[in-house]
Parts: C-alpha cells; sequence; structure tokens
C-alpha cells in the first residue's frame, strides 16, 4: 500500500492520508485527486524518535577517506527537524556548509526491544524518503571549516537544527518494496538559475549493515515504539567531499529520491529571511 498525507482544514491544521490509486491519485472516501493540488505533509509529522545511521554505505565512508566503523554510528535528531515537501530548510546563523543527505527511512510498526535479525522485519511498518541535512562545518568535517574553524566534537547542533529532516508525503508499507533487493538513491542541488546538479546516485543494495542488522542492534538498547523513524544512512556524493567542496546556498532547492516510494523538494533559505 501507498499511502500520501496531505494538509487539509481552513488553516492546514488537519493532516489526511489518502491512498495513491494505480495513476498516483489521492483516494479518500472514494474521491480520486491530483496531489498537485494538495498541499503535502510529512508521512510521520511527529516522529516520537529518529534514530539515525551514519557511515553505513561504502562508497560515502571511502569518499571521505576513513575506516569504516566496527559498530553502527548512531545520532539522533528530533521532531523539530521534519518538515513536508516544499517548506524552506534553514540556513542557521553561524553556519556556511549547509550539505544534503538522502536516506531510506524506516518506520517502526510496533515497540522493538532487543529483537533477534531474524525478526526484525516484523517491526516495519514502511518506508519514506527523508533528507539528512547537514551544517558540516559544526559536525567538524575538514573540508568545510575555514581558518581557525573547529567543529562542535559531536553533531547534535549539525544534524539537529530545525528544519534538518525533510521528508516525503509518500509512505510505502513494507510489503511493496524490499530494500535488501537494491533501491536506486538519487539527490540534486537546483541552483537559483534552475540548473539541476544531480550529486548521489547509489543503491540501498550497498548498505553495509541491512534493515533487520540496524534494527536489532538499536534496539538492544533503545526502545523503539511504533511511528519512530530510523534514518539508515547515504551514498557517496555529499557535498562536502566534491572538490571542490559544494554546499547548499539560499535560492538553491534541494531534491531527494529514493526508488519505489518517491521524492521530496525544499527550497533553502538563510536564517535572516525567517519571520
Amino acid at each position: 500500500m501507498r499511502l500520501f498525507s496531505y494538509r487539509s482544514g481552513p488553516l492546514g491544521e488537519e493532516v489526511v492520508q489518502g491512498t495513491l490509486d494505480r495513476d498516483g491519485r489521492v483516494v479518500v472516501d472514494g474521491i480520486a485527486t491530483d496531489p498537485a493540488e494538495l498541499t503535502p505533509a510529512a508521512a510521520v509529522a511527529r516522529p516520537g524518535k529518529i534514530v539515525c545511521v551514519g557511515l553505513n554505505y561504502q562508497d560515502h565512508v571511502a569518499e571521505g577517506g576513513r575506516p569504516g566503523p566496527d559498530r553502527p554510528l548512531l545520532f539522533s535528531k528530533f521532531a523539530n527537524t521534519v518538515i513536508a515537501e516544499g517548506e524552506p530548510i534553514v540556513r542557521p546563523e553561524g553556519t556556511h556548509a549547509l550539505d544534503l543527505e538522502v536516506e531510506l527511512g524506516v518506520v517502526i510498526a510496533k515497540q522493538a526491544r532487543r529483537v533477534a535479525v531474524e525478526e526484525a522485519m516484523a517491526h516495519v511498518a514502511g518506508y519514506v524518503v527523508v533528507n539528512d541535512v547537514s551544517a558540516r562545518d559544526w559536525q567538524g568535517i575538514p573540508a568545510a571549516l575555514g581558518e581557525g574553524e573547529k567543529g562542535d566534537g559531536q553533531w547534535l547542533r549539525a544534524k539537529g537544527s530545525d528544519t534538518f529532516l525533510p521528508m516525503g508525503p509518500v509512505f510505502v508499507t513494507a510489503d511493496e518494496i524490499d530494500p535488501a533487493g537494491g533501491l536506486r538513491l538519487r539527490s540534486w542541488r537546483i541552483t537559483s538559475d534552475g540548473e539541476e546538479h544531480q550529486m548521489q546516485d547509489g543503491s540501498t543494495a550497498d548498505m553495509i549493515l541491512d534493515v533487520p542488522s540496524l534494527i536489532a542492534f538499536i534496539s538492544a538498547a533503545i526502545t523503539l515504539e511504533a511511528g519512530d523513524v530510523i534514518a539508515t544512512g547515504t551514498p557517496s556524493g555529499v557535498g562536502v567531499f566534491r572538490d571542490p567542496p559544494v554546499f547548499l546556498e539560499p535560492g538553491d532547492r534541494v531534491r531527494c529520491d529514493v526508488e519505489g516510494i518517491g521524492s521530496i523538494e525544499n527550497p533553502i533559505i538563510d536564517w535572516a529571511d525567517v519571520n
């Protein structure tokens, strides 16, 4: 099943989910609507927990010139990071090195606590597209640091600032797609002149640890609840490791796409332009 979340009500205060039919229309109570006529909402508007996985694609590890981790590298984001299609990603005051990361998001169906790998998929409700927006200078990556600058020493601000997790409106149930079979992940930076610059082009088949292994590892220490989201890592092609580095600027747009689910596109604005 494929569900599309959108805003309804006089002020857009209500989030409604409709079923996507074979023609890509959103069906609610038997009435089909073109999604272009709707205001998208994030597929999971207020996750209780967002657990993210760093360095989970071998090509991404290699592009940064770092050794791969000997166990999953976990960090978190909060619900304040989640925005919907079309809503602006805000570059906070003090950072000059905003970057993108297309990722497969896993939505948890039911409580997972000390779950075995063999049982892990029973706890997966489905999948969404997410963009793990990152402030690379705050993250402390050398290519993003100017003279005399240093990172925060941890990733909370670099990864958890407001608007730093755009999430697509489409939720696809676990029986519809199989990440182990290889889903294509792509991202683009769209500059103010409208030109599209492809950044990433990878496959979930290249994940170092697959979805069941991640759920087993995380749930051994962190109880996952229904509606929690796991961002499973990103492939190579991010801006910070290009030569020269490429960062997102106000006026740009960024689009992330996961095969079998859909895409999420958002503009970049500066903090000074927020009312």
